[in-house]
């Protein structure tokens, strides 16, 4: 159907509410706002939804929800390999409308006999990860558009083992919601009606519970808490669902000195003091760095709405606050957690360590120095969670840590996706370590380590191209690259070519090719013969093109050299591309 009959459809059809009819009578004469909203279905991807809030096909809203509810609760009930009698769990954080839509799929669910267990205020991704899991459920719902913008929100589809849905049984759900053509397919029960049959359940606080004593289990040298526990830290929620659970876990672990951003403390869907509540952006640490100079406090922590990713913040050499990458805050922990593991005996045969394709190449090393097995997997935790239940059926490695440059990291296996609760309490851990027993802050620690194993220096360029346009400008630049595979950059000879959307990667000296052992992906890697790489993807949750690029040196100095060199040689040819 043409996008306008479409709006019409929406605009005249009784099923549609007052409120959606009369939002979209107020744009009926803006031609260009009625394409955006209803020029296509919002897609349900690998991971979910996520879209702009509103009325339209193209929008977040509670038929999109529900059509993505109705179609997951067909794919349980009709899949013989999936037992839905224990039902789904489902947790929202704070967004705009994230409680309206969680309630919203728990009636789809209760009306098409599936038992939804639901929290009755926000918590945090993690936490429904981890409750999947506790409960035994059939799925789980996570409703979050994590760090993107206020307008948006989003709803993410977890397996029964706690990870965001893989292949196959990701296209086997979006087969089934795609199979909807009609609203009227949507099932919707009253939810005192589901109350009273048992479908419509509450989740008690003993979960909470479960869940702060499984984070608090992270620890790995609890005297070093109690040594140094009155360290001054600051914590930042962002507006979203850290602020409870992280406050309770960093108190009973035994830290004293901690200071709440009071700006940031209260839940808020349109986060007032921000931009875009994104930890990976310094300036969202405004307020958390003032406060920091007026209590002297030696590292900041802040995460973002569904308080699955954290950012980190301490003093360098000159006592200056500098915000730390998420490959930074990586490779700190990966040397911590293995160090810490092996010198008390606690670091299994099998260790394994799991970071993205785009993540530092710093990892394997630090990894293989510990005797630690390496493995790398595609840009999203739903890899990682694919990857440890491997470990879990062939007991071939035991997971320990993972973590991807986008600010994401888990220690542990009580969830499958990253989880900024109990790394929080984790990396206050590891800056009391090096100031008690070794007299530096983060940064210095983070030096060492780059003497110890070389100085290895990660940007990511993320290009944000909204609209029909941009995806048109996003889909036109991944094509240049393919059509014309880069050769040499700076000078220096590419040596390796990855084209995970056909699986080949090939030798550019030899002209050799080999098929990956990975799924198949819109993303181009690049290795050059420095050991330099880059790599070239679409967001899958934003309006973005991302470009990663990676170099190591023997000195800082030296690395950002090389790294401005490259950056700039591909920023160019991006700009030129029509």
């Amino acid at each position: 159907m043409p996008y306008k009959e479409t709006f019409n459809y929406w605009l005249n059809d009784p099923y549609f509410d007052k409120k959606t009819k009369a939002e979209l009578e107020a744009i009926k004469d803006n031609e260009e706002e009625i394409k955006e909203r209803f020029y296509k279905d919002l897609e349900f991807g690998t991971a979910g939804l996520r879209g702009i809030l509103g009325a339209g096909t193209n929008r977040m809203n509670l038929y999109t929800v529900g059509k993505a509810t109705q179609g997951l609760a067909n794919y349980l009930l009709q899949e013989a390999d999936i037992d839905h009698t224990n039902g789904v769990a489902i947790a929202y954080d704070p967004r705009n409308m994230s409680q309206e839509f969680a309630t919203h799929a728990a009636l789809v669910f209760n009306a098409n006999g599936i038992k939804s267990y639901i929290y009755n205020s926000i918590r945090p991704t993690p936490q429904l990860s981890f409750t999947v899991r506790r409960l035994g459920c059939a799925a789980g719902v996570m409703v979050t558009a994590s760090h993107n913008p206020p307008e948006y929100n989003g709803y993410k589809v977890y397996g029964p083992d706690g990870a965001q849905v893989n292949y196959p049984y990701d296209e086997r759900i979006i087969n089934h919601v795609n199979a909807i053509v009609d609203f009227n397919q949507i099932k919707l029960m009253d939810i005192d009606k589901a109350k009273e049959q048992g479908l419509f359940n509450r989740l008690s606080p003993e979960i909470d519970e479960e869940f702060l004593e499984e984070c608090k289990s992270l620890a790995i040298n609890p005297d070093v808490i109690e040594e140094g526990g009155d360290m001054p830290i600051v914590y930042t929620p962002i507006h979203g669902a850290g602020y409870v659970p992280t406050k309770k876990l960093l108190e009973r672990v035994g830290f004293t000195n901690v200071h709440i951003v009071a700006e940031q403390a209260e839940p808020n869907g349109n986060f007032p003091t921000v931009k875009y509540p994104n930890p990976e952006e310094a300036s969202v640490f405004e307020l958390a760095t003032k406060l920091a100079k007026e209590v002297n406090a030696d590292i900041i922590v802040g995460a973002d709405p569904d308080a699955d990713r954290i950012g980190v913040v301490c003093k360098d050499d000159v006592g200056q606050y500098i915000h730390l990458n998420g490959n930074m805050v990586g490779v700190i922990l990966t040397e911590y957690i293995l160090s810490q593991k092996k010198a008390k005996g606690q670091l299994p045969a099998n260790a394994a360590v799991i970071t993205s394709i785009v993540s530092t190449d710093m990892t394997k090393v630090i990894a293989e120095a510990y005797g630690t097995s390496y493995f790398d997997v595609f840009t999203g935790f739903k890899y990682v969670g694919e990857k440890v239940k491997k470990f879990e059926k062939d007991k071939s490695h035991k997971f320990v840590y993972a973590f991807e440059e986008s600010y994401g990291y888990l220690c542990g296996d009580y969830a499958r996706d990253k989880d900024a609760i109990g790394i929080t309490m984790l990396i206050c851990e590891v800056a009391t370590f090096y100031k008690t027993r070794h007299n530096l802050t983060l940064y210095q620690a983070l030096q060492e380590i780059y003497e110890k194993y070389g100085f290895y220096k990660e940007e990511t360029v993320s290009l944000t191209l909204k609209g029909l346009e941009g995806v048109g400008k996003i889909k036109r630049i991944m094509a240049y690259f393919v059509d014309n595979p880069i050769s040499e950059i700076e000078g220096t000879n590419v040596v390796e070519y990855r084209n995970y959307n056909t699986g080949i990667n090939k030798n550019m000296v030899t002209n050799e090719e080999f098929t990956m052992d990975f799924p198949r992906s819109n993303v181009l890697y690049f290795k050059l013969e420095d050991e330099t790489w880059m790599c070239v993807r679409p967001s899958g949750t934003e309006p973005k093109i991302k470009i990663y690029f990676g170099v190591v040196r023997k000195t800082g100095q030296e690395a950002t050299k090389a790294l401005e060199g490259y950056k700039t040689h591909m920023l160019k040819i991006v700009d030129e591309i029509e």
